[in-house]
C-alpha cells in the first residue's frame, strides 16, 4: 500500500512538470491578486429546552448518536441550557505564488454555558472565570492548484461524499447533492485530488483513518473515486467507489470506545455491532454508488429531484489457530429520494418529500452474512451525518453543539434496516426576510427487535425563521417525536421494562456566517 502511496505522489510530481506550472512568467502580472490572508468564522449560540439528557454524569451533556443507544441517552427529565460553538477559519494565500497554493486552517472552540472552568479539555470552558484550555483542530490543510481547473487537497481535510471542493461550496448544496453526507461526513488526514471541466468533474482520495502503530499491520484506510457530469443544464449524474481497508481489530479510535466493526462504538452511535468478540479481525469494505440532481437547489425552475442509491460489499475475516478464515460476508444497499416544488418567489416557498430506504440484517450473522448498511459511524464519531431533511428528534438535526443525537441517528438503523422520510412545506412571508416551516417525519425499522415492533416514531415540527442582516439568522424550532412500538423492546429503548418518555425540543438560535 505504501508503494502504491509513492506511485501516486510521483505520479502527481510527473503531472506538474510537464505543466510546468511553477515556472512563472516573470513579467505577468495579476490583475487582482489574493488576499494574503483571510478570516471567515461561523458563530451559533442557542438556547434550548427539552427532556432529553444522559443519564451517565461523566458524560456532562456531551452526547452523540442513537437515543437510548450507548452514549447513555434517555427521556422524560425536563432541561434547560444555553450552548455556543465557534468555528474560525484562517487562510493564508501568498501573494508570491499567484493564488496557487493556500493553507487552510479550521478550529472549533465549544461550550454550554456554565459548564466548567480552569482546565484543559474540549467542549467546556464558560464557568466562572473561564481560562479553559479548549481548542480543538478541525483542518490543517493545503490546497495546491498547480493548473487550472486542477486541485490538490494535502493533510488533514474535509472528508464529505461528494465531489465537490467542500472549501468552495456552500453546506447547503453538500446536503441536498450526491450521498448528502450520510456515508462520508467527518474530517480526516491524507491526499484528495479533483479536476474539474466544464461538463464534469473528477475526484480521487486517499484517507488515513487510523494508523496505530506504525511497526504494525493495524491501520485503517479509505480510497475514494467520485465522478460527476452534467446530463443537460439542471440534471447531473454521479457514479462512486470506496474502498476500506481495516486491519486495527478496533484499535485506536473515539476514547475508551475504540473503533471498527466490534467496537464499543457501534452502540454509541447506533451503527451494528458486530458479533464477532475479542478475536482479531481482517476487513475489506467496498461501497459502490451513483446518485443523480436534477435542480437541486431551484435555481433552474420550480422543480427539484435528486437521490442516490449505494450498495456496501465486502468481507470480514477472523483469526482461527493462526489463521484468518472467513467470518461473514457484507452486502446491503440503501436509497434516497427527494422531490420538491417550489409554488413562490423564492427558494423558501416549496415543499419537500424526502424518503429514505436502508437494508437490515435479522440474524445476526447467523448465515455469514451481514445485509445491512455500512456507514463512517463505524469508525468515527459522528463519521456520517444524516441531516438536511427537516427533521429534529426522529432523524438528526444540524443546529448542534454538544448534543448530536436522534432515534435514527445512522442511515443503518442498528443494522435493523428501516423506510421512511419527511414532508416539509416552507413559506418566505417576507421574501429573504422572514419566513416559516412546518413539517412532520415518520420511520419505521424492517426488522422488528425482540419483544418490539417495527414502528420507530412519527414527528411534528415547525420553524419560523428571520433574518437581521446577510448570513445572519435568528430562528425559533419545536419538535415533538411520537415513539412507536420498536421501542416497547427493552433491546432498544436503554434497558427499561416501559416505553420511554416521547421526546420533545424547543430552541432559539442566532447564527451568524461571518465574511
Amino acid at each position: 500500500m505504501k508503494k502504491l502511496i509513492l506511485q501516486f505522489i510521483l505520479f502527481s510530481s510527473i503531472i506538474f512538470a510537464q505543466q510546468g506550472s511553477w515556472n512563472y512568467d516573470e513579467n505577468y502580472i495579476p490583475i487582482d491578486y489574493p488576499k494574503e490572508f483571510q478570516f471567515l468564522a461561523y458563530f451559533i449560540n442557542q438556547g434550548v429546552a427539552n427532556n432529553v439528557y444522559a443519564t451517565n454524569d461523566l458524560l456532562k451533556g456531551q452526547t452523540v448518536g442513537r437515543l437510548f443507544g450507548g452514549n447513555t441517552t434517555s427521556t422524560g427529565q425536563n432541561t434547560a441550557y444555553f450552548e455556543q460553538r465557534l468555528i474560525p477559519f484562517f487562510i493564508y494565500q501568498p501573494k508570491l505564488l499567484n493564488g496557487r497554493a493556500l493553507l487552510r486552517m479550521a478550529f472549533e472552540i465549544d461550550w454550554t454555558w456554565g459548564d466548567a472552568s480552569y482546565g484543559a479539555g474540549g467542549n467546556f470552558g464558560s464557568a466562572l472565570s473561564a481560562d479553559q484550555v479548549n481548542l480543538q483542530t478541525q483542518n490543517i490543510e493545503l490546497e495546491l492548484i498547480p493548473f487550472k481547473n486542477f486541485a490538490i487537497n494535502l493533510g488533514l481535510q474535509r472528508l464529505y461524499d461528494t465531489p465537490y471542493n467542500p472549501y468552495r461550496t456552500f453546506a447547503s448544496t453538500m446536503l441536498k447533492t450526491g450521498y448528502r453526507l450520510m456515508f462520508w461526513g467527518s474530517d480526516a488526514v491524507g491526499i484528495s485530488a479533483r479536476y474539474d471541466w466544464d461538463y464534469k468533474r473528477i475526484k480521487a482520495g486517499f484517507y488515513q483513518l487510523y494508523e496505530n502503530n506504525i511497526n504494525q499491520n493495524d491501520d485503517v484506510t479509505l480510497w475514494e473515486l467520485n465522478f460527476e457530469m452534467d446530463i443537460t443544464k439542471e440534471w447531473r449524474q454521479g457514479f462512486t467507489a470506496y474502498y476500506l481497508y481495516d486491519r486495527a481489530n478496533g484499535e485506536g479510535g473515539v476514547s475508551i470506545l475504540g473503533q471498527g466493526l466490534n467496537s464499543n462504538l457501534a452502540p454509541y452511535n447506533g451503527v451494528y455491532r458486530f458479533p464477532l468478540g475479542a478475536d482479531p479481525y481482517q476487513a475489506d469494505i467496498i461501497w459502490l454508488g451513483t446518485f443523480g440532481n436534477y435542480n437541486p437547489e431551484f435555481q433552474l425552475g420550480q422543480w427539484s429531484v435528486n437521490g442516490f442509491f449505494m450498495t456496501n460489499l465486502g468481507e470480514i475475516r477472523t483469526e482461527v489457530n493462526n489463521e484468518y478464515k472467513k467470518a461473514a460476508d457484507v452486502f446491503g444497499y440503501s436509497a434516497n429520494l427527494r422531490a420538491g416544488y417550489k409554488y413562490g418567489q423564492t427558494p423558501e416557498d416549496n415543499v419537500m418529500l424526502d424518503m429514505f430506504y436502508a437494508s437490515g440484517d435479522e440474524n445476526n450473522l447467523d448465515d455469514k452474512e451481514y445485509s445491512g448498511v455500512i456507514t463512517g459511524n463505524q469508525w468515527g464519531s459522528p463519521g456520517a451525518i444524516m441531516i438536511g431533511h427537516g427533521a429534529y428528534l426522529l432523524y438528526p438535526h444540524g443546529n448542534v453543539v454538544n448534543r448530536y443525537v436522534a432515534a435514527v441517528s445512522d442511515l443503518s438503523n442498528m443494522g435493523l434496516g428501516q423506510i421512511g422520510g419527511t414532508i416539509n412545506l416552507s413559506h418566505s412571508f417576507i421574501p429573504h426576510k422572514l419566513s416559516a416551516k412546518v413539517g412532520a417525519a415518520f420511520a419505521q425499522s424492517l426488522v422488528e427487535p425482540a419483544a418490539g415492533g417495527k414502528t420507530i416514531g412519527t414527528e411534528i415540527n415547525g420553524m419560523v425563521g428571520f433574518k437581521p442582516a446577510v448570513f445572519m439568522d435568528i430562528e425559533l424550532h419545536a419538535a415533538y417525536l411520537m415513539l412507536g412500538n420498536f421501542y416497547d423492546s427493552s433491546l432498544v429503548n436503554g434497558g427499561v421494562t416501559l416505553k420511554p418518555a416521547n421526546p420533545y425540543t424547543v430552541f432559539v438560535v442566532l447564527k451568524w456566517l461571518m465574511f
